[in-house]
Order: C-alpha cells, then sequence, then structure tokens
C-alpha cells in the first residue's frame, strides 16, 4: 500500500502510470537494455498519454498540470526502468521547460507542440569536456555575425540529444564578456536554439555507458554552425540564470526518479526474502535480511516525503533560496539511498543479484549516475551549506 500526502487525482493518476509501465515497458525493458536500444514507439505512446505535457498549457497541447504529477510519472516509470525515466524527465525538464519558460511566442509556438505531443524530444547542451560542475567556464562560443550566431565548441552527457525524433538542443554559450560589480571581466553566457540537422552541429556517436543503456546520451559538437538571430532563448546574458532555474526543478524530479529506483529495491528484496528458503524457512526471517529491507522502507518514505514537499513548494510559487535548498536536500538524500538501496536489494538476492537476468542488475547499474547527473553530491552539499548560511567554496 502507498501512503503519501498526494491528493486522490494524484493517487489515480499514479494508477494509470504504473499500469502504462507494466504493461508498455516491463515486458521490452531487459531487451531493450541488452539491445542498447532508444524505443522510439514507446516515446509515441508516453506522448499519447500526455506525459510529456502534464506541465504545459493546453495551447500547447499539454494538460496544464502541476510539477507534482510530472514527480508521479517519473517516480513510476523509474520503478520499471530508470532509462525510461530518466527520458521523460530530461524531456520535460531539459527539454521543453526551458522553452516554456524563457521562449518568446514565435519559439513556443514553432517548437512545443512536437515536444508535448511526444512527436519530438529536445536536449540541453550545458556540460562541457572542462565544465560540468563548473558551468561558468563554458568554452562553447557564439558569435553574433550579419544576422546569424556562429557557434563553435563541445558539449557532452547530453540527454535525448542524438534521437531520430530529436528536433533540437538548447545550448549555452559564450556570447562575450561583461563587467562585473567588482570591476573584472566575466564570460556573458546566453542560451540558444540549435535545431537538429543545422550544418556544422553533429551529434556524435551515442556514449557505451555503464548504466541507462536505454537512454539517448550523445557528445555534441558545434563547427562553424549558424542558427538566425532570433534563436536566442530568453535575454543576451541571462544563460546561467536560466541554466539554474533550471537544475533547481530538475533535481527534485531527479529525486523523484531515485524514488522510483529505492521503491523497486524494495519490492525485489521483499519478494525474494519471502519466497527464497534456506535452512527450513524463508530468508525473510532471518534478522540479518529483514532488517536490511526495512531500512529500504525507511528510506523510501523519507526521501518521497522529501521530495514531494519540494514539488509542493514549486507548485505553491516558492521560489529562490527556500525552493533550492529544498531541491537539493531532496536530490542529495534520494540519490544517495537510491544506490544504498540498489546494494541492498543485491545483497538479499545474492548470486542472483549479480545475473543480468534479474532487473536488480540493471537498478544496480542505473542508480550511480543519480548522486552525479543535474548537480553531483558534493554540490548539492555545497549549497546546503550555503543556504545555511556557511561561507563555502
Amino acid at each position: 500500500m502507498t501512503y503519501s500526502t498526494l491528493s486522490a487525482e494524484h493517487e489515480a493518476f499514479r494508477s494509470v502510470v504504473r499500469e502504462f509501465a507494466r504493461a508498455e515497458i516491463a515486458p521490452h525493458v531487459a531487451q531493450w537494455d541488452r539491445d542498447h536500444h532508444f524505443p522510439v514507439d514507446l516515446v509515441a505512446k508516453m506522448g499519447d498519454l500526455g506525459l510529456f505535457g502534464l506541465t504545459a498549457p493546453e495551447e500547447y497541447g499539454g494538460s496544464g498540470g502541476d510539477f507534482t504529477s510530472l514527480c508521479v510519472a517519473i517516480e513510476e516509470l523509474g520503478r520499471v526502468d530508470q532509462s525510461i525515466g530518466i527520458t521523460l524527465e530530461a524531456a520535460v525538464g531539459l527539454g521543453i521547460n526551458p522553452i516554456l519558460t524563457f521562449g518568446n511566442d514565435e519559439q513556443k509556438a514553432a517548437w512545443l507542440p512536437d515536444l508535448v505531443a511526444g512527436r519530438a524530444l529536445a536536449g540541453f547542451g550545458l556540460t562541457e569536456p572542462g565544465a560540468g560542475s563548473d558551468a561558468g567556464a563554458t568554452r562553447t562560443k557564439a558569435e553574433l555575425v550579419e544576422g546569424e550566431w556562429v557557434i563553435d565548441g563541445a558539449k557532452q552527457f547530453i540527454t535525448n540529444s542524438g534521437s531520430s525524433i530529436t528536433s533540437l538542443v538548447t545550448v549555452t554559450a559564450r556570447t562575450g564578456t561583461r563587467t562585473a560589480a567588482d570591476g573584472t571581466e566575466r564570460p556573458e553566457i546566453s542560451t540558444i536554439v540549435v535545431p537538429s540537422g543545422t550544418p556544422g552541429f553533429v551529434a556524435e556517436a551515442a556514449y557505451d555507458k555503464l548504466g541507462w543503456h536505454i537512454s539517448d546520451t550523445h557528445p555534441l559538437s558545434f563547427e562553424g554552425c549558424r542558427v538566425p538571430e532570433e534563436n536566442l532563448l530568453g535575454e543576451r546574458g541571462r544563460g546561467y540564470a536560466q541554466f539554474l532555474a533550471t537544475l533547481d526543478d530538475g533535481r527534485i524530479a531527479i529525486a523523484a526518479l531515485a524514488v522510483g529506483c529505492i521503491e523497486a529495491c524494495l519490492e525485489m528484496a521483499r519478494e525474494y526474502a519471502l519466497e527464497r528458503e534456506t535452512f527450513g524457512g524463508p530468508i525473510g526471517r532471518k534478522q540479518g535480511v529483514a532488517f536490511q529491507i526495512a531500512d529500504l522502507a525507511v528510506a523510501a518514505r523519507a526521501a518521497r516525503a522529501l521530495t514531494y514537499e519540494a514539488a509542493a513548494m514549486k507548485d505553491a510559487g516558492v521560489g529562490g533560496q527556500e525552493l533550492k535548498q529544498a531541491a537539493s536536500i531532496a536530490k542529495l538524500y534520494a540519490t544517495e539511498q537510491a544506490v544504498t538501496a540498489t546494494r541492498i536489494a543485491t545483497q538479499v538476492l545474492g548470486g542472483y543479484g549479480f545475473m543480468e537476468e534479474y532487473p536488480v542488475a540493471r537498478f544496480y547499474r542505473d542508480a550511480k549516475i543519480l548522486e552525479i547527473g543535474e548537480g553531483t553530491s558534493e554540490v548539492q552539499r555545497m549549497l546546503i551549506a550555503r543556504g545555511l548560511g556557511l561561507p563555502v567554496e
């Protein structure tokens, strides 16, 4: 039984997504994982269910729902497979939301309908070989020449960036320099929409990753890539602030994905502990096993509480430092507990947990990236400490 403070409508929606995941994902996910196959047909079905449009206005084909509903959907997909969960999270949080939040009417009308319907996907090109957590160290440049942005540089680890239905990538780039209040020169970071197929923009071969085998992830290169001046997203020089706002929401959504991972591990470990017998009885009667599973139940409930508290704050219009603190706390706790949960579940299953034929092995591989993507655990601790007034660097 699921206990939560969510509304009856949220719980009814949870049941819909859970049934969808069991019917459309569970029977195929092991094979997709082995083949490193990105299921475009499934994306279309997710679009038909309205998952990509949960937070988008009706005028663009969305349902105008709340952020909590998106977290519920991500959690439920993540209970069956983390790669599918991150596909939804990145498609909405990193693909749709920047355009929805910072785009003008023309940009929204041009890009959002297909993204909201699941006919297309979009990526967010932030991370670079030398600029991960230090996003201010961006080296990709964009120069305005005769009404066009000429982009040169490289991005890495970009989700939903090279699939057959990827329509665009929003890219952060240096567009000049600005003088800070202390008199120092600092890079001016802006965000620019680059459509797929633009000459000079290449999604390189997909990564061979430890986990998230189903997720579409590529390095990107830009060489003399030209896009119209009007592809600037939002105000010039506000790209860094836009990225920070985008990540606050994304951290809550990643926490929801981690909750799904913990719940899956709890379910797998509990079922196995009831079925597996040694010395004349189920292993679940042994305290060494039962106590570990009890710890998973505690972690699941605590992670869910932190995650949905942050989501509720987002829906209530809470912003600034209060939301940032709640998002970082939820992301840090839920993701670290997810990694621990996969270790415990694998241990409970013993040798079977080490076999790829059992889902727990896939969850074990998939979990580690949760502590890295959208801000590492170290970055979250730094942000939380700063929120407490500590002058940490």
